[in-house]
């Protein structure tokens, strides 16, 4: 029998977009706050358009495997509003709707699915990069944060994660070091329900994810992760916390992941049709248009304005990203190393060689494997196990 813990679980608009009773101050200033919302549909919108190109973009080959975030568009907008400019973000790689807040821009993002490590540099300085390893970034969250502690700084970092990662012993090691030394971190879970085809209930024994943070003897809540309203409210309220010096805290975004997993899976395979049917009645977009309009701030013209604006901010991006001149293949080591090591100069060698081979007519290549090419790249593969 598992023990009884009580986790706290926050919902501000219904799944029909009308305001709950019962909420608290601040949630009731939020649903007063016109402005605030507005700025949140449109950049839940814009992801939506952006995620739907960037799809478009792999299917004809034009892009590598992609991470659509459609569904999770509240969560991901709700901490990129909440965070300020000099906090850190340490995410994982669905956060697009954070990514365009935080001041990426969209080419630079369509350059990092292309394979472009060019398309890392957007945002703020102290952010990093996307992570596409499992968790990891949850460890280099906490190293920021001590040092942040360590140096004084009243700022936060926030790392982000899926339900899937936080089985990871990363995870687990992250969340102990920022509850035993009060570390300024907020732990994002966006628990869209599968770790890539496994089911969330398959994937953990717990009833919830955001209880791991008892062992880790930091706060936590679940909260919806469609409410904007919601989830706004929880990383104002984990932030201030971190900011004010009072440590670390973890929130669950519950949502559902209404696309695959990446643009290499099928979820046709894993779920049925009436699953995600009742799962495109609770997405987040759509509540909080309805919140609009039932209020009078937004209205179809708006919409249509507003649509098209996204269109054309988007197509921008991807005529951007298609113009982009390509880097030479060997650039990619000029991104892993500030000052190259000599030890992988034969892999360098190897890849000069292999690029030349490419690039190289049928007839030419004939003559360079006459010559013993192959021969060459095979031993020289064999020295670098050795080495």
């Amino acid at each position: 029998m598992q023990p009884h813990i009580e986790v706290p679980y926050q919902q501000c608009l219904s799944i029909k977009g009308q305001a709950l009773t019962g909420l608290s101050e601040n949630q009731n200033l939020i649903l007063q706050n016109e402005e605030l919302l507005k700025d949140a549909y449109r950049w839940m919108t814009l992801t939506r358009v952006y995620d739907q190109k960037a799809v478009a973009l792999q299917r004809t080959g034009q892009m590598g495997t992609y991470p659509a975030s459609l569904g999770q568009e509240a969560i991901g907008v709700a901490v990129g509003m909440a965070m300020a400019e000099q906090d850190t973000l340490v995410p994982y790689y669905r956060d697009h709707a954070t990514f365009l807040l935080r001041g990426w821009p969209i080419r630079d993002l369509l350059l990092y699915w292309g394979g472009d490590e060019r398309g890392s540099a957007g945002g703020p300085v102290q952010d990093f990069p996307i992570s596409v390893p499992i968790a990891t970034q949850s460890s280099h969250a906490v190293g920021v944060a001590a040092a942040m502690k360590i140096k004084g700084e009243a700022n936060a970092v926030v790392t982000t994660i899926g339900d899937g990662g936080t089985s990871k012993g990363d995870f687990l090691e992250a969340i102990n070091v920022a509850g035993a030394w009060q570390l300024p971190v907020v732990f994002v879970i966006s628990n869209n329900q599968y770790a890539i085809s496994v089911p969330r209930t398959i994937q953990c024994g717990a009833k919830t994810l955001a209880q791991k943070a008892v062992g880790a003897g930091i706060p936590f809540l679940q909260v919806d992760g469609n409410d904007f309203v919601a989830c706004y409210d929880a990383m104002q309220e984990a932030l201030e916390r971190a900011r004010s010096g009072k440590g670390a805290y973890l929130i669950e975004a519950v949502t559902y992941r209404l696309g695959d997993h990446t643009t290499a899976d099928d979820a046709t395979r894993y779920r049925s049709p009436e699953e995600v049917k009742e799962a495109w009645s609770k997405e987040p977009i759509k509540r909080l248009q309805t919140y609009l309009a039932e209020q009078g701030w937004w209205d179809e013209s708006q919409e249509k304005a507003w649509q098209k604006s996204c269109d054309q901010r988007v197509e921008e991006g991807i005529a951007a990203y298609k113009t982009m001149p390509p880097e030479p293949a060997e650039a990619m080591f000029d991104y892993l190393y500030e000052e190259f090591p000599e030890v992988m100069s034969a892999q360098l060698d190897l890849l000069y060689r292999k690029v030349e081979r490419m690039r190289a007519p049928d007839s030419v290549v004939d003559e360079l494997e006459l010559d013993g090419l192959e021969r060459d790249d095979s031993a020289n593969d064999e020295s670098l196990d050795e080495e």
